[in-house]
């Protein structure tokens, strides 16, 4: 695990922490700097929750998760994902997985936020969820614990859920996509072969654009903005909603 957080850190700081600050008018405080390694493990459990068995050593489960739900369209192990039954939005069947193809009936975990993660690993490993050290190490837990105690974002502060609009400034961030995300994407965000136009991603499902930039893309090289002020990512999820399709 620390090989892959320190992959995400170096890629998200360095040359991005005076692009972003400086756009921001902030700086970075000591304060911040001591919280880096609290923000690290925040972005791995937001990549466990998004695709867990990419980025563990744990086996992989077999079959359809007992507890997916009867209502759902999915089978195998997309149904392990936590984001599956939970949504990218976090509210599950109150969410943008309230219907759709990815609809459960499954609530979300919104009532877990700021819970103790001793109390959320315990949860994690009960009847219900049925995870166990076989597919998540300790720190593993730990970490997947954390972020959904302290990692979520409530993305109703940012979309809105009838019409996915963003409550953000495409105007800054096509600087901040430029800066960070053009590299690997493409000025039009078509660059990558083996995935979507980031414009169709992002129009489609803008809480998984959010979630990703925020904690990255799991066994991927994508940098994690999580330590930028949130509306860098949000603005960058702005920008991104412009993208061609």
């Amino acid at each position: 695990m620390t090989k892959c957080l320190q992959k995400i850190l170096v890629r998200s700081f360095g040359c991005l922490l005076a692009a972003a600050f400086a756009m921001t008018g902030m700086s970075l405080a000591p304060s911040a700097v001591s919280a880096q390694e609290v923000q690290s493990k925040l972005v791995f459990g937001g990549q466990l929750y998004d695709k867990w068995y990419k980025i563990t050593s744990g086996k992989l489960p077999k079959g359809t998760h007992k507890s997916y739900g009867k209502k759902g369209k999915k089978s195998g192990k997309a149904t392990w994902r936590c984001k599956e039954c939970h949504g990218w939005d976090y509210k599950g069947k109150d969410g943008a997985y309230g219907k759709g193809s990815h609809f459960s009936g499954i609530k979300g975990i919104r009532g877990a936020v700021g819970m103790d993660p001793a109390k959320v690993v315990s949860i994690l490993k009960d009847e219900t969820h049925a995870f166990s050290e076989k597919y998540f190490s300790p720190d593993e837990f730990d970490a997947l614990a954390l972020f959904v105690s302290k990692g979520q974002v409530d993305m109703d502060k940012y979309i809105y859920l009838a019409t996915k609009k963003v409550k953000g400034d495409s105007s800054r961030g096509m600087a901040f996509y430029n800066t960070v995300c053009a590299n690997c994407h493409g000025k039009d965000g078509k660059k990558i072969d083996d995935m979507p136009a980031l414009g169709k991603i992002a129009q489609g499902n803008p809480w998984e654009t959010l979630h990703k930039t925020l904690n990255g893309q799991p066994d991927e090289k994508m940098p994690a903005l999580r330590a930028f002020p949130i509306d860098v990512s949000v603005d960058i999820l702005a920008y991104a909603m412009t993208l061609p399709r």
